[in-house]
């Protein structure tokens, strides 16, 4: 087993004792013969007077490894490949239709971030409802439950009700619980696309330690650098079949050569500060004042966003960064005026769309066809313009004939092509992404990216939530750094990253070289946020 450079956290020797054994493990059904589909097949009846066809579907097939004690596997490959469906294979949610899945230990699985969780139970109460439905009993989770609070490192919000949670909080929190109750089988799928940059570090680290102590790690994930620098081996599935297995560099570079290069067009295959800053115009599109939002907890009232001061021009991409609950989630909330600030002034000149997370307001028995309707409609859109762009959304999905069935069978990847298909392509003149690709794979990534700058000539503003600091980096000409719901910088996307992993401890030495280097051959240039602030107020 090779040793990598670039990875510091992985286990260097792992041992060959088999956990996991699959055999030709393949799985076949034919669409419409889940109860659930019954409506959707009727609703297809009396709209063309004959049931539709059903199809024989592959998700996998003829899936054949072996899984080691001792080591993390990672498992990649495109939207739609059979990834989730493997996992909850191995996890014993599913039942191979052939083939043979002999998995030696008991399985705890974590299913994206904040499945299972109630959002009117605080998040203790949640960790005994989720750690009960992994199958653990309560005296076990009375003995760790102090750890699993301190490593989630929610501090009070552990005691509030998880509808005030962020995405990134519940990632958190549902980690917590799977690592903290001490796992034979680790399955993580998807569960850390929303973590931050320094509770995922903390998190790679104790998978390490889980392998030590427990079988195996198996980690499904679209972060090819993640699985790269923790992973001992990667699996890459495609198109329900396994296409190469072995050491993570080779495996995610021959992965890499199979992604479509997309061409690059003039002034737009990179956005940079010194290239958009004159395109930028003088009309305010979107002007905060003294924003604060409060939460009345139990425990007292909470500021999730406290005086917070900025302005959005026209031909702006402001990307919106800081660790899981530092405010972001609530800012696009107070900016598509699901929540109205309790102090203060947020001013929108134009037509907001929003994609706040993958699949928000699908309804899982439609059809992605009629959920591109529904999803619309919900951003306030009239179906007239989703008439008219109908046929460009399918074909920017790329999902083809998938876009037919019903979204329940949707992997995450696929929803959130779709949710941002919708909303990419109906132009409106502010469009908020938040976390929305966060489970997209490379080159459905590669494509939204080109998306995002062609719409700098349509829609006056674009304003992207991630927690990839790389993508943050790319496309956005200026950047945004909160914390604890205050605005801690404003300025280049190149210095708030650079601030933000300062602050949290995140930068390699080489950074900080580059950085010094860069500071001696050119001026600092200074971030004008305080003096925009205090401009604002004035006026």
């Amino acid at each position: 087993m090779s040793k990598h450079e670039d990875s510091k956290l992985k286990n260097e020797t792992p041992q060959k004792n088999s956990v996991i054994n699959s055999e030709g493990v393949g799985v076949t059904f034919f669409s419409g013969n889940h109860a659930a589909d019954f409506k959707s097949r009727i609703m297809d009846f009396f709209k063309n007077w004959k049931l539709p066809e059903r199809q024989l579907v592959q998700p996998l097939n003829d899936i054949t490894f072996e899984g080691n004690e001792g080591e993390i596997l990672g498992i990649i490959g495109s939207n739609g490949a059979g990834k989730s469906t493997l996992s909850r294979i191995i996890s014993g949610i599913l039942k191979e239709d052939y083939g043979v899945m002999d998995v030696k230990g008991k399985v705890t699985a974590l299913f994206s971030f904040g499945m299972g969780f109630n959002g009117e139970l605080p998040g203790k109460e949640n960790v005994y409802l989720n750690g009960m439905m992994l199958g653990i009993d309560k005296k076990e989770i009375d003995r760790y439950i102090e750890d699993i609070k301190e490593f989630s490192e929610l501090g009070d919000f552990f005691e509030q009700p998880m509808k005030y949670y962020s995405s990134g909080m519940k990632s958190r929190l549902g980690f917590s619980v799977a690592a903290n109750l001490h796992p034979e089988i680790l399955i993580l799928d998807e569960a850390l696309n929303t973590g931050d940059a320094k509770f995922s570090k903390k998190a790679a680290e104790k998978m390490q330690s889980l392998v030590k102590e427990a079988k195996m790690v198996i980690l499904v994930t679209h972060s090819l650098r993640y699985a790269q620098n923790n992973c001992n081996r990667v699996m890459w599935l495609d198109k329900g079949k396994v296409r190469e297995i072995g050491d993570p560099k080779t495996v995610i570079a021959n992965y890499r050569a199979t992604v479509p290069k997309r061409p690059q067009r003039k002034q737009k295959g990179k956005l940079e500060l010194q290239k958009t800053e004159t395109e930028v115009k003088d009309n305010v599109v979107i002007r905060a004042k003294d924003v604060s939002v409060s939460y009345k907890l139990t425990t007292g009232t909470f500021w999730a966003l406290k005086d917070v001061n900025f302005e959005v021009r026209e031909g702006e991409v402001v990307g919106i960064i800081g660790h899981n609950g530092a405010g972001k989630s609530t800012l696009c909330k107070a900016l598509t005026k699901i929540l109205r600030p309790d102090i203060g002034e947020l001013e929108l000149y134009g037509e907001t769309s929003a994609l706040l997370g993958y699949g928000t307001g699908f309804n899982q028995h439609l059809t992605g066809e009629d959920n591109i309707y529904l999803n619309a409609l919900l951003l306030g859109i009239p179906k007239k313009r989703v008439d008219e762009k109908f046929d460009q959304i399918i074909e920017f999905t790329g999902l083809g004939d998938k876009v037919k069935k019903p979204v329940k069978d949707f992997s995450s990847g696929q929803k959130a092509r779709l949710g941002f298909s919708i909303a990419a392509n109906l132009q409106p003149d502010i469009f908020i992404v938040d976390e929305a690709l966060s489970t997209g794979d490379l080159a459905f990534q590669q494509k939204a990216s080109e998306r995002i700058q062609e719409m700098m000539s349509r829609a006056k503003v674009v304003i992207i939530v991630s927690h990839s600091l790389a993508f943050i980096e790319k496309i956005c000409t200026r950047a945004i750094w909160m914390e604890q719901g205050r605005v801690m910088f404003d300025g280049s996307a190149e210095e708030a990253v650079y601030k933000y992993k300062e602050a949290q401890g995140l930068l390699k030495p080489a950074q900080r070289r580059q950085k010094a280097a860069q500071d001696v051959n050119q001026p600092k240039i200074k971030s004008n946020a305080q003096d925009e602030a205090q401009r604002i107020k004035s006026t």
